[in-house]
């Protein structure tokens, strides 16, 4: 029986020995695929991301700034003058249910959403607050607004020039606007851009858009529960992933519209709950915003650091001009294309301007950021320097949390799940018609790629891939370089499309559905 126990321990400290050689083999292979990868990579990368010489600011974010600002001016903010016609057409107070599409105008806004609501919002906000000061709020809400414009002409261009089938689905977004409106105008390089975005959302779709949320997912999961193996979540979230986009934009759009509002619920209340319990630190934290945002109030590079972080994390949330938003809304029922440009125009508002600011006003309300009077840098409480690093950005939103109830982390981290599951799935249906435009329509491609992209949130579970993430985020910002070269040319198309919409619901010709 000695021998039996000696030899079965042996053979137990063989198998602990052999396993810790395959994990370290593996951390070995990991990391070299990760060098090797970022080698190839790293140039595209470094050019997509490269700062303006001399500053922090990068050059991708002016782009996507200049542009809001331009359609913002070009459209006489159309954003404000139309608002209130867009939560009518939210409600289904102008839809006509047999008209062309496949979803309804909140059905598409909650696709949409989901696919701009997510990390970015906990973490991301928490980074940018971190490093920029409560000042980098005002620009992240001021860059929000303007992006409000850039998504009314994306997504409008988008029903415009979508293919619509005899079994009633459609397809659309900025692979087909630029090459058939290009084709349109008589302007040359419509099909090579159009290709370029699409290569540029498949690459998107797979990395930011699927892996790095599963990769987060997994690392919330685990922190509850403790450490376990990240392929079992893979698995899971692949499964259920599945399940939902293998019914198409029907299926996604059903989920979305019952997920997105619930989260959004969930997170804007957990912080208004936090709000709520300092009220007496309200005005206080509005004046740390409005000093921090003109006068550099401990901001290390003063107003201007305040700025860059504002606009770039405003960016980076909203995605607005980078034309994804564009695919879902192309899904609409709807015989006018203006209309979901509209309905579009509220993604900013909602995922940047309520829900970021909430961020950033539960980081500042609740006092675990404090401001180093030494270096003018921004501290979390307990003395460690906030850091563009991820995880100090959920931590520090966590933090900020649970100073009120302590257990309101895990709601964060419930939140920080379907935020995931939702961008998973709508970047499913964007990569699908990127896709599905390359290598043409049908139940076979469509299925080889719903399989690939499953498998891809295993391995986004599963593995560290940095480099992998870093050059899906650029791929997704490359996606914007070209889709919004294309909308300079194109948005004098929009703007007839909005003065024939204008003139028509002035004269009473566009009326109320009664449902």
């Amino acid at each position: 029986m000695r021998t039996m126990q000696t030899r079965l321990l042996s053979t137990a400290a063989a198998m602990v020995v052999a396993s810790s050689a395959v994990a370290q083999d593996a951390m070995t292979l990991d990391q070299k695929v990760n060098e090797t990868f970022a080698s190839l990579t790293g140039p595209f990368v470094n050019l997509i991301f490269a700062p303006f010489p001399g500053t922090a600011f990068p050059w991708i974010v002016m782009w996507l700034v200049v542009a809001a600002t331009i359609f913002t001016l070009y459209f006489g903010f159309v954003q404000f003058r139309f608002f209130g016609h867009s939560i009518a057409l939210v409600k289904g107070d102008y839809s006509d249910p047999d008209d062309a599409g496949e979803v309804s105008h909140f059905q598409a806004l909650a696709t949409a959403l989901s696919g701009t609501v997510g990390l970015g919002n906990i973490a991301g906000v928490a980074v940018a607050v971190g490093i920029g000061g409560p000042g980098a709020t005002f620009w992240m809400i001021l860059a929000g607004l303007l992006g409000m414009a850039s998504k009314f002409t994306e997504c409008t261009l988008g029903v415009k020039y979508r293919n619509e089938y005899p079994d009633g689905t459609v397809s659309g977004g900025p692979m087909y606007y630029i090459s058939k409106g290009f084709s349109e105008l008589g302007l040359p390089g419509g099909k090579f851009l159009a290709v370029l975005f699409s290569v540029f959302c498949i690459l998107g779709a797979l990395g930011g858009g699927n892996m790095f949320q599963a990769n987060q997912a997994h690392a919330q999961i685990s922190g509850i529960v403790g450490d376990y193996p990240g392929w079992i979540t893979g698995i899971v979230f692949a499964a259920v992933v599945f399940l939902v986009i293998v019914g198409g934009v029907k299926s996604i759009a059903r989920v979305t519209e019952k997920v997105v509002p619930f989260m959004g619920i969930l997170y804007v209340g957990a912080a208004l709950v936090i709000i709520l319990v300092n009220y007496d630190k309200i005005g206080w934290a509005f004046g740390q915003i409005f000093a921090g945002a003109f006068t550099g109030l401990g901001v290390a590079g003063g107003m201007v650091g305040a700025l860059i972080q504002g606009f770039k994390r405003a960016a980076f949330s909203n995605e607005a001009g980078v034309g994804s938003a564009a695919i879902a809304h192309s899904a609409v029922r709807t015989k006018e294309p203006i209309t979901e440009g509209f309905v579009s125009l509220l993604e900013p508002l909602i995922d940047t301007v309520v829900i970021c600011t909430m961020t950033a006003l539960v980081i500042t309300i609740s006092g675990q950021l404090v401001s180093d009077p030494a270096t003018g840098k921004y501290l979390l409480d307990g003395g460690h320097i906030a850091t563009v690093d991820g995880n100090t950005g959920v931590a520090l939103t966590s933090a900020a949390f649970g100073s009120a109830i302590g257990w309101f982390p895990y709601v964060l981290a419930v939140a920080v799940i379907l935020f995931a599951f939702s961008t998973m799935i709508s970047w499913s249906y964007y990569g699908l018609k990127a896709w599905t435009y390359l290598f043409g329509e049908g139940k076979t491609t469509e299925l080889v790629f719903k399989l690939i992209f499953c498998a891809f949130v295993v391995i986004g579970a599963a593995a560290s891939l940095g480099p992998v993430i870093d050059f899906s985020d650029a791929a997704i910002f490359a996606m914007a370089v070209v889709n919004i070269f294309a909308l300079y040319f194109l948005m004098k198309i929009v703007r007839k499309e909005l003065a024939s919409y204008s003139e028509r619901l002035a004269s009473g010709e566009i009326r109320k559905f009664s449902h």
